[in-house]
């Protein structure tokens, strides 16, 4: 089935619940407008480090994009997406975020002086140098604190560079050891994702019907409740489910989702799930009596 054909099935100007992060179909929860506010809170008072974590798929990413349209024109952002490696392959990852070309042969000591030199000459410009760090999770104890170095080219009262991490629930794991004290100390604001409760579901998925030019009727109350338990709350797995049950919907000229359609989709195992953690047993006793026998 066409995309095209979808959306004149439901009459909708555009696919409702796509995967990829889209400022436009940005729903404002509580939760999301408080962790849009904790990155404002940063912006205005020039933070040294900001943290905003949550698990995969609750909107993240959507809300540094929604937060890129509306920067201020003095200030210099640099986006980084995945970053892995040594410090000096950081460096490398900054450099070519905020747009500074380098010596791909330069050691660690020249890239830093290309880096600090950079960042004082947007200050003496007026302007203000952010660099968001989405996936941060991704970085080890000794990149993250080499970030917190960075931080040390603000003097005084003049903050010439802020740093902002956005990543998973680890990302939170890795700041609170020891070894990461001084990086925590140098955190202003930090906020945590939770996931939609059943109520946030029902809204966020009749906004994006009608975002997308539909009534938000199609799909049912008893439908979005089951794909809410389903998805565990997660807005990327929300997204997945509706569009597969409008999928369904459509080729069975059906003209709303309701609770037999999902559970098709569920039965059919579109809905992909990680396993649960493995139980690990440290001694004979942990076993149930039965199972000890």
């Amino acid at each position: 089935m066409s995309v095209a054909l979808y959306n004149d099935h439901f009459g909708f100007r555009e696919r409702p619940f796509s995967l990829s992060p889209d400022p436009d179909f940005l729903f404002w929860s509580p939760a999301h407008k408080r962790a849009f506010a904790v990155l404002e809170y940063g912006l205005m008072t020039h933070a040294p480090l900001t943290v905003v974590t949550g698990e995969v798929g609750t909107g993240k990413t959507t809300l540094v994009q929604a937060l890129l349209r509306q920067v201020d024109a003095d200030l210099t952002v640099g986006l980084i997406s995945n970053a892995q490696g040594d410090r000096g392959d950081l460096l490398r990852w900054v450099l070519n975020a905020l747009d500074v070309s380098c010596d791909p042969r330069a050691d660690y000591v020249t890239l830093f002086q290309q880096f600090q030199d950079f960042v004082v000459a947007e200050y003496a410009a007026g302007r203000h140098v952010v660099l968001i760090v989405d996936e941060a999770q991704n970085l080890g104890l000794e990149t993250l604190e080499e970030l917190r170095m960075l931080t040390n080219i603000n003097a005084g009262k003049d903050e010439l560079l802020q740093i902002m991490l956005v990543g998973q629930p680890e990302l939170r794991d890795l700041i609170r050891q020891p070894r990461l004290r001084q990086f925590a100390q140098r955190v202003t604001a930090v906020y945590h994702l939770d996931p939609m409760d059943l109520s946030t579901t029902r809204r966020y998925v009749q906004h994006r019907l009608q975002h997308a030019g539909g009534s938000g009727d199609e799909i049912t109350p008893s439908a979005i409740t089951f794909i809410h338990h389903e998805a565990e709350g997660i807005p990327r797995v929300v997204n997945k489910l509706c569009d597969l049950a409008l999928v369904y919907a459509a080729s069975a000229d059906k003209p709303q989702v309701g609770l037999a359609i999902v559970k098709e989709v569920i039965r059919d195992g579109l809905n992909l799930k990680s396993a649960p953690e493995p139980l690990f047993l440290r001694n004979p006793g942990d076993l149930p009596e039965k199972a000890a026998e």
